[in-house]
């Protein structure tokens, strides 16, 4: 139909999804949901799944309609719904996959991030050459084109990290991922001073988890967190095997806040961790 979305982000999809909750806490059928609001239940099922979008007016309407009291959601739901930014990563638009737009888009739009990263670096302290040998492994290899242009993008997420409000940042990385000489050894070595210099930033902690450990058993911790305008919008990605995956269900988002805290335990503090860091590049 014309007017519809071709293809929704993934935060137009959160919003639709926010929507659909309210409404089924609140018992109604989408049928039930457009007689309330004068409009057909096709556009209540456009809206919840992120075809159309939503009005400020219309959705201050339908949370009163569900009986929702909570004015925080409901106006961090009205900003999503009524942001028209276009950010960096719209250029990328028809050249790299769906979800490394979105995933640009959630970080963006984040108001703290975490990452548990256990074989590899973490994306936003990557360097290039980093990148650029990660990238390259990928099977079926990339054209050149391809592989640099998922290079630049990831370069360019550091944004939040340089802008003059930066994300609050803190990374958890195994000590295997800092062993593990991805691109050879100058690669190796300059991806451990650039986490060193980065380590430095008051708003950027890194810790890491030692081989030493006693014992280790989050072996699929793995993860980004991204913390939303309200904890109820956070949002947790992983890699699956079908592709990335971001979960927003609250009992889960809940299992994830845990698990950080649990592998952030399990960590040397951010003084010992740069120590222990500063002794891998010697060994180098």
């Amino acid at each position: 139909m014309a007017g519809l979305r071709p293809e929704p982000t993934a935060r137009q999809m959160r919003l639709g999804t926010e929507l659909r909750r309210l409404r089924e806490k609140a018992g109604l059928t989408g049928r039930e949901a457009a007689a309330l609001l004068g409009v057909s239940s096709g556009q209540i099922s456009q809206i919840e799944s992120a075809l159309t979008g939503v009005s400020e007016k219309r959705l201050r309407s339908m949370a009163a309609n569900y009986s929702c009291s909570d004015q925080e959601l409901i106006s961090a739901l009205v900003h999503v719904a009524t942001d028209r930014t276009r950010g960096w990563w719209e250029e990328y638009r028809g050249q790299l996959p769906t979800p490394f737009l979105d995933l640009s888009e959630l970080e963006h739009n984040a108001t703290f991030r975490w990452d548990v990263d256990l074989l590899h670096v973490s994306g936003l302290l990557q360097t290039e050459d980093y990148a650029r040998a990660l990238f390259s492994t990928r099977i079926p290899e990339l054209p050149d084109a391809d592989r640099e242009l998922r290079v630049r993008h990831r370069m360019q997420r550091r944004a939040i990290l340089e802008r003059p409000t930066p994300t609050p940042y803190q990374a958890v990385i195994h000590e295997a991922a800092l062993r593990i000489r991805v691109g050879g050894r100058a690669t190796s070595l300059a991806q451990l001073a650039r986490i060193l210099e980065l380590s430095e930033a008051g708003h950027i902690t890194v810790r890491v988890i030692p081989f030493t450990l006693e014992r280790f058993d989050d072996t699929g911790s793995a993860m980004i967190y991204a913390g939303g305008s309200i904890p109820r919008l956070d949002t947790v990605v992983r890699d699956a095997p079908h592709g990335t995956v971001f979960i927003d269900a609250e009992a889960q988002l809940g299992v994830f806040r845990t698990l950080f805290r649990r592998v952030e335990a399990s960590s040397l503090d951010p003084g010992q961790s740069r120590d222990l860091i500063h002794n891998l590049a010697k060994e180098l």
